[in-house]
Formats: C-alpha cells, structure tokens, sequence
C-alpha cells in the first residue's frame, strides 16, 4: 500500500485537518458576528464553504483555529462547534492584556464553550513583552491545567520565539504544545534557515511538543505540490515520530493557492516521495490529531 491510498483504506479511522479557520460571511457579519475592525477578510471563509470542500476533499473532521478577523469574540466559531460537535473542535486565541483578563476568558471558553486548544500570537502581546511574561506564563500554566495544548504562531520565524517556547515547555512540562505550519520553517536556502529548522528538530527533547505539518504552501518555495517538504517530512517523523504529527490545511487561505482538495493531495504526494509508511500516514491524516482531542471524531 502507498502513501496516497489515504485514510479511507482503514475502516476505523478518519481524516482530520487539524488546522483551519472559519469567519463570517458578509451577511453574518452585518447580522451577529462583526469582524473586528480593520481586520476584514478578502476571502470566503464561512462554515457552510468549508463543510462544502471537507465534504468534496473526503476530510471527516477539524480543528477551527480562532481567527484573527474577530479577535477576542469568539462567538462565531463557538456557534459552529455547538452545531457541528462531532465534526469540529476548537481553538481559541489567547488575549495576553496586561490586566489577566485573559486568564479567565480562556477557562470560560474551555469549560462554558467547549473550546479544547488556545493560540499564543506573540505578536498580539503588548509591545516589548514576551509570551514569558507573568500573563504568559500564567496563561500557559492555566491550559496544562485545563488539559489543552497550546498552539504557537511563529509568523515572523522560529527564531524570534524559540526562547520563549523553550522556557514555556521547561518550566510547564504538563502543557502541550503546538507549533503551527512546521513553525513557519520554509524550506531552508541558506545558514539561518538550516539553524532555525535544526532549532525546530531540538525540540523533540520536549516530549509535549507537537508539530503541525500545516499551511505547507507557507513554507515550500515551489507551487503545489510543495514536493520540496519531502525532506522536511522525513526529518520531523525521524526527530519526533508520526505520534507527533499532524496534517493541516490552513483553509480558507488553501483554497486560492490550489484548492481545499489540492491541500490534501498534497500531502499524499510529499508522503510518497517521502515514503512514509502507511502506519505512519495514519498518525499524521488523524490519529495524531485524535490521540490529542480524544471524544471528538468518534
């Protein structure tokens, strides 16, 4: 069996994109879910779309990822989670305000909205504070408690943030965490690259550590089908195990780059290249995913 025959070839098993976004459309928006301002989306990105293409891609469930677009309301996406409980998780996003604030709202979503991840964007802290701050750290401490992993946003590079993660993993070794889009380690071209992806494997010394093989158009340097990560696939299974792996597509921003269903064969055909072994594809299409939010995606 190769690689592409896909998780459809094993009865007891389903294909989970453990990496998405969902935002209103442009009626929603004018009716109860307002974008935050300045934050507008250029794409289509509602609930209806993407069940559309999970269903025309054969993907059985996903994880939502708060989207910037509404910020701090999660309401949108809370709404889809209570409709769709069987075919969506969530993530919230942390709000790192200086007050704490942030500290109760993600309880709130957790144990009120049933939200079973948090994002940290580094760059939504106040200027010149770390996600290691006091709020941070309380932050970070507060999901390991709660049981839910957190998810970094490395936009700007790895490297930036690298100290910070470490520090977090070391100090809170309870906490899961996950590095969103191979933590936006593109294909290296040059030293920097090669040490930031080398600082990325070094993190498997953290068993808690997670690694999202997402939004792969954002970190190849070729068009679809990002063949070029077929490297990269092979160091991250070798470094921290398929276990600890886990298939995104970043849809809606997917879909103009080559389609939702193009996002998933893409990831069959860096597999193949890669060859990675079926047992290992069924960690990466879902059973990582499942393993980290168990009760969802029965």
């Amino acid at each position: 069996m190769s690689a592409t025959d896909g998780p459809s070839t094993y009865s007891d098993r389903k294909i989970i994109d453990a990496h998405l976004h969902v935002w209103a459309s442009p009626e929603e928006a004018a009716d109860k879910f307002p974008f935050f301002p300045g934050q507008e989306p250029t794409l289509p990105g509602d609930v209806d779309f993407l069940l559309q293409c999970m269903d025309e891609a054969g993907v059985d469930g996903a994880l939502i990822v708060q989207p910037i677009n509404h910020k701090f309301d999660h309401s949108l996406v809370a709404s889809a989670l209570k409709k769709y409980p069987s075919k969506f998780a969530g993530c919230c996003l942390a709000n790192p305000a200086e007050d704490g604030v942030g500290i109760k709202q993600l309880e709130q979503l957790v144990l009120k909205d049933g939200f079973r991840a948090v994002r940290f964007n580094p760059y939504l802290w106040p200027s010149g504070q770390k996600m290691t701050n006091e709020v941070g750290k309380a932050m970070f401490a507060k999901a390991g408690e709660l049981r839910v992993p957190v998810g970094f946003l490395c936009m700007k590079g790895l490297s930036l943030h690298i100290a910070e993660i470490e520090e977090l993993c070391s100090e809170f070794p309870s906490t899961i965490v996950l590095l969103d889009h191979v933590a936006f380690c593109k294909v290296p071209k040059n030293d920097e690259e090669s040490r930031a992806f080398a600082e990325l494997l070094k993190l498997s010394r953290f068993p808690q550590v997670y690694v999202k093989f997402s939004a792969l158009f954002r970190v190849s340097r070729m068009p679809f089908p990002y063949t070029d990560l077929s490297d990269a696939l092979t160091k991250l299974i070798s470094s921290f195990g398929a276990s600890h792996i886990m298939w995104g597509s970043d849809f809606p921003f997917i879909v103009p780059e080559c389609g939702y269903k193009g996002g998933k064969e893409a990831i069959s055909l860096i597999a193949e290249k890669a060859q990675v072994t079926p047992s290992d594809m069924e960690y990466i299409w879902g059973k990582t995913a499942r393993q980290l939010f168990p009760g969802h995606w029965l």
